[in-house]
């Protein structure tokens, strides 16, 4: 099921037209047109195990829709057609940032930047944060001062998933944890 949940994320978060088909808006996609643009590449998909996948998530990456016919990626998307409209937010006063040492010089002069996602994903623990940047490297947690952010008329946005969004953090917002350093 993992290597369907990887092939879900890059579909559904970067590279629809990989399989030939096109996200609307808000990131949805009918399961039927998946199945199809999956099999027109050679990729064997059914309801059940897409179900299976979206339902085992620990991450919750992936929502159905309310008549269960629609997937969607809730965050992360890198493709400009999509522009997933989250609810607005106030943040806990501290939130956590996971990326690998090497990237700390240009975060210090840059502050963080979304990149080619949307948003800059935050945690709300550091032991996500932790996680997250093991996954890039040495792992790096910067702690964000949202509360100052936020203070300062900075917008944040809560996904499904419970990953808090915002459009970037300056670097006058963060402290690299010693742990992480």
């Amino acid at each position: 099921m993992t290597d369907t949940s990887k092939f879900l994320s890059f579909v559904l978060r970067h590279e629809p037209g990989a399989i030939g088909v096109e996200l609307d808006s808000e990131g949805w996609l009918a399961i039927d047109d998946l199945i199809d643009g999956a099999a027109r590449y050679g990729r064997q998909l059914d309801r059940a195990l897409i179900e299976a996948v979206v339902a085992g998530n620990d991450k919750k990456r992936f929502a159905l829709s309310e008549d269960g016919r629609r997937i969607r990626a809730v965050q992360g998307h890198s493709t400009a057609s999509v522009a997933l409209s989250h609810r607005e937010a106030i943040p806990p006063a501290v939130l956590y940032h996971g990326t690998a040492t090497r990237f700390l010089d240009a975060i210090r002069e840059q502050g963080l930047r979304p990149g080619a996602r949307h948003h800059v994903h935050l945690s709300a623990d550091e032991a996500t944060a932790v996680g997250v940047g093991k996954r890039h490297g040495k792992p790096l947690v910067l702690r964000v001062d949202a509360a100052a952010m936020q203070a300062q008329g900075l917008r944040f946005y809560l996904s499904e998933n419970g990953v808090w969004l915002t459009d970037a953090v300056p670097a006058m917002y963060l402290t690299p944890l010693p742990h992480g350093a």
